[in-house]
């Protein structure tokens, strides 16, 4: 990203590690690297999904500055803590900035938060003031994001809801500002993108009048049983409905996901199980779908755009706003709840029943610029 001379000039560094965070700062990065753009920037990548996060930062055009080249086979929380935290303190002695921006609740997020504030940097968090009941679920994210709101100078809320949650805490008003979420930003981008394809399978499916379910599921609170549950549901309902169905599911390469995934639904012939499939592909088989099963915030976040039905598998979420929508339901991984709601949307037929006239509560496409506005405009 280009760097500006004047020694006045704020310096603002972008720091992500996984697909949804360089996801969420692609229309940072572009904005901050516009011709007018009044902010010295960097960008710091973790590389906790290196191979996740090469198409997406080639996508949107982004480069890293530094990187810290973290990602090792099975690491624990604690490494990545220690790792992130070592490295980038480094990085933070060399740029110096004035703003460090970290996006949601990662330990990514949260070990480069407390660095900054260690080295008495302003912390931006962007997609603040998310919250659940349970400091423990989801984990570690909910202990994360509490963390980082806790040591940031400026909280961008991504609704009104995640605002008043703040507000509510005793954040003081100054400090939070609602937003939007930058992921609807990088959906604009995106949606301007031409695109087909390359997948057979995927575009024959596409193309297809037959109902389409598209699938997500990855949590770590799920190792533990809940990823059975979900393939047990998936299963029953592709063996009930048979070859009028086809479901879609990208598959995590956490082996506690992978291999629990292959063994049970690898071998219903109207269930496609893929490797992760890159951003735009994926954004126009959202497009597609009839019916989102996720475990995925972002998904939640960005399925809430185009209209289908959206069943979120987990026992809480911190996205209320679609669900009081009247957008998604809340399913957990029981099972019988999942196949039960699935078979309702099922039976009735290939319709978004009018929700694609509901706005997307998760903002407007406009977060990024009023991010970088109040970062401009506050010392």
């Amino acid at each position: 990203m280009q760097a500006m001379n004047s020694s006045q000039t704020r310096k603002v560094l972008l720091v992500a590690g996984t697909r949804p965070e360089v996801i969420k700062m692609a229309a940072l990065y572009q904005q901050l690297g516009e011709p007018d753009a009044k902010l010295d920037s960097r960008l710091c990548i973790t590389a906790q999904h290196r191979d996740m996060i090469r198409p997406l930062m080639s996508l949107f055009g982004m480069v890293s500055d530094y990187d810290l080249d973290i990602m090792s086979p099975n690491q624990t929380l604690n490494s990545i803590v220690a790792k992130v935290s070592q490295r980038f303190d480094e990085v933070l002695a060399d740029y110096k900035p004035d703003w460090v921006l970290v996006q949601g609740d990662t330990t990514t997020a949260m070990s480069a938060a407390i660095a900054s504030f260690n080295r008495g940097s302003k912390i931006g968090h962007v997609e603040a003031g998310l919250r659940t009941p349970d400091i423990f679920n989801p984990f570690p994210e909910e202990m994360n994001r509490r963390v980082i709101d806790t040591i940031s100078s400026a909280m961008f809320a991504p609704t009104t809801r995640s605002e008043a949650e703040l507000l509510r805490e005793g954040y003081d008003s100054d400090r939070v500002l609602v937003t939007g979420n930058t992921v609807v930003d990088a959906l604009h981008i995106a949606s301007e993108i031409p695109f087909t394809f390359d997948d057979p399978e995927l575009a024959r499916i596409s193309d297809s009048d037959e109902f389409m379910v598209l699938v997500t599921a990855h949590r770590r609170e799920s190792f533990d049983g809940g990823i059975n549950r979900i393939c047990e549901a998936i299963q029953t309902i592709a063996r009930r409905w048979g070859s009028g169905i086809n479901f879609v599911l990208p598959v995590h390469p956490n082996p506690n996901v992978k291999e629990t995934v292959h063994s049970m639904l690898g071998s219903e012939p109207n269930v496609y199980l893929s490797t992760p499939i890159d951003y735009l592909p994926f954004i126009n088989l959202m497009k597609r779908a009839d019916l989102i099963l996720t475990d995925s915030g972002g998904v939640q976040e960005e399925a809430s755009t185009f209209g289908a039905p959206i069943l979120v598998m987990r026992e809480v979420t911190e996205r209320m706003e679609s669900i009081d929508a009247g957008l998604a339901k809340l399913v957990g991984t029981d099972t019988e709840l999942i196949v039960d709601e699935s078979c309702k949307a099922i039976e009735g037929g290939r319709k978004k029943a009018g929700l694609g006239d509901i706005a997307n509560p998760y903002g407007d496409g406009k977060a990024a610029e009023r991010i970088l506005e109040f970062i401009s405009s506050h010392d």
